[in-house]
């Protein structure tokens, strides 16, 4: 039987989410798996990762928050805005930093703040991707986003830090579509120097730690064992950002058979609705854009639904 579940995987440095994907499809012989949300190949840390029937719900695990631990050097700034790239700007003056004053500028970041992708992502503008721009030297105008982060802590304990080239670590909660790049090339800029991010650990996703994560090389000897069940989270643990609601026998018919229905009230606040028979996901339901009042299915998990793995 093929697996069904999420598989909370540490992604290594050197790899690209794909390449994760590809080995586990060869490890666990089965071609249902999808990631939630590109790494960077020189960035590690938790990427889960669905299987079978659970591949429904990667799209919500994507936008859920993140938590990275990154470290930022200022002094120079590069292509790619992280330690891969050519530098771009160098400034080699003896600098000064007070703890206050690198702090300051960490809230002042924080809540809704205004970023433009790097050229060297894969944002797309007019149907191409901005690497592709980037890699044939052309410039092309990028769009504005606003991303929401939750809150930016310093690691480090020093008081003050001095030299050349700084560097310190900082811990950062954020919503989707969140450049941590980005955000260390803007930290540099407020406090008036190049920067760039010189590593990156993504240390949460969604529901998932680094605690519950297995690497590849586990994953291989467990599904070797015939124990790849043990590891797996239910799909029900992809959609736990959202309210669960168990199917009243009025709603049974209607639910059963994908019908718009009355709003429930919980969908005043909530963007969607889960809806569990026996207790296991059965359908999610939104408010209806065309019709007040009302609710539609988002997507349907089967019925009688099953979280098997």
């Amino acid at each position: 039987m093929e697996p069904n579940g999420i598989l909370p995987l540490w992604k290594e440095p050197g790899m690209t989410s794909h390449d994760c994907v590809f080995r586990l499809r060869k490890i666990l012989k089965t071609k249902k798996v999808g990631h939630t949300g590109t790494l960077d190949p020189q960035v590690d840390g938790v990427l889960p990762i669905c299987l079978g029937r659970s591949t429904k719900v990667a799209e919500y695990i994507t936008d859920q928050g993140k938590t990275y631990e990154a470290e930022v050097m200022i002094g120079l700034s590069t292509e790619t805005e992280d330690a891969e790239g050519a530098i771009v700007e160098q400034d080699a003056s003896d600098k000064t930093i007070s703890r206050e004053q690198l702090e300051d500028v960490l809230q002042s970041l924080t809540g809704d703040i205004k970023q433009i992708p790097p050229m060297y992502s894969a944002v797309k503008v007019n149907g191409r991707k901005l690497y592709e721009y980037a890699r044939k030297g052309e410039t092309v105008e990028r769009p504005v986003r606003t991303v929401h982060i939750d809150s930016i802590e310093l690691l480090d304990e020093e008081d003050s830090w001095q030299g050349q080239h700084i560097r310190f670590r900082i811990r950062i909660r954020c919503g989707k579509g969140t450049y941590i790049r980005t955000l260390a090339v803007q930290i540099g800029e407020a406090l008036g120097y190049p920067a760039h991010m010189s590593r990156l650990t993504r240390t949460q996703s969604g529901s998932f730690s680094k605690e519950q994560c297995v690497t590849l090389a586990e994953v291989e000897e467990i599904a070797q064992n015939g124990d790849i069940g043990s590891i797996l989270q239910p799909l029900a643990y992809g959609l736990s950002a959202f309210p669960f609601e168990e199917i009243t026998p009025d709603l049974l018919f209607g639910i059963k058979n994908g019908q718009v229905l009355e709003e429930h009230p919980v969908l005043k606040t909530e963007p969607f609705v889960v809806f569990t028979y026996q207790g296991r996901p059965a359908a999610l339901y939104k408010r209806h854009p065309d019709k007040p009042g009302k609710m539609k299915p988002e997507k349907m998990f089967g019925f009688p639904p099953t979280d098997e793995v």
